[in-house]
């Protein structure tokens, strides 16, 4: 499926077999960000994640695209692939299931923006927000109930690259998520929920 972005000459594709290579491309040899290739959600408790990041990682993501296990939306700017964003079902994430932010939070249909990642020239442009956008639209078309995403607070002030992978809080707030509240009233997830077809 391809729809025009909402930044001039930027369209964006949902992930499918035939893209792998661009994505590899965009990902590059560092693998996004530190040999990731969006496994940090996806790790078992059993491993270490200095065993998997990098070729372990990239081998993974391959086969995980390949098999239709991986979901994704990728922004073209011509035939070049400059951003992605990842989404999975949030039951499909082990490290997630793992972590207290979301111990006692029912999983059935409800889905997770695990990362982005954009192309250095492009960021800070808005386009993050036009993935985001998109990647909302092919979950609620499969299905999802909720989505849910842990962005970064970043308070007005400039953030490194490397510490924005999961979004922030505004680009978030923006397109219709809340923040969820621990015990402590510590933010700890943003949420968007789908009711019916009505957005919430």
């Amino acid at each position: 499926m391809d729809t025009s972005g909402t930044l001039a000459g930027i369209v964006c594709r949902e992930l499918e077999p035939r893209l792998w290579p661009q994505l590899e491309a965009l990902f590059g040899m560092h693998g996004a960000c530190g040999g990731c290739w969006c496994q940090w959600w996806r790790i078992a408790g059993v491993e270490h994640w200095k065993d998997v990041q990098g070729e372990v990682a990239h081998s993974r993501l391959c086969r995980q695209v390949e098999e239709g296990y991986a979901h994704g939306v990728l922004a073209y700017d011509g035939d070049e692939a400059v951003g992605w964003c990842s989404f999975e079902p949030r039951a499909s994430l082990p490290r997630l299931q793992r972590s207290p932010r979301f111990k006692g939070r029912p999983a059935e249909g409800v889905w997770f923006v695990g990362c982005f990642f954009i192309q250095r020239g492009w960021r800070r442009r808005g386009l993050a927000e036009v993935l985001l956008g998109h990647a909302i639209g092919v979950m609620e078309r499969e299905g999802a109930r909720a989505v849910e995403a842990v962005p970064t607070a970043t308070y007005g002030r400039p953030q490194a690259d490397a510490f924005l992978f999961t979004g922030t809080y505004g680009m978030f707030e923006r397109l219709g998520f809340h923040t969820m509240m621990d015990a402590r009233g510590r933010t700890t997830v943003m949420r968007r929920e789908f009711i019916s077809g009505v957005q919430q």
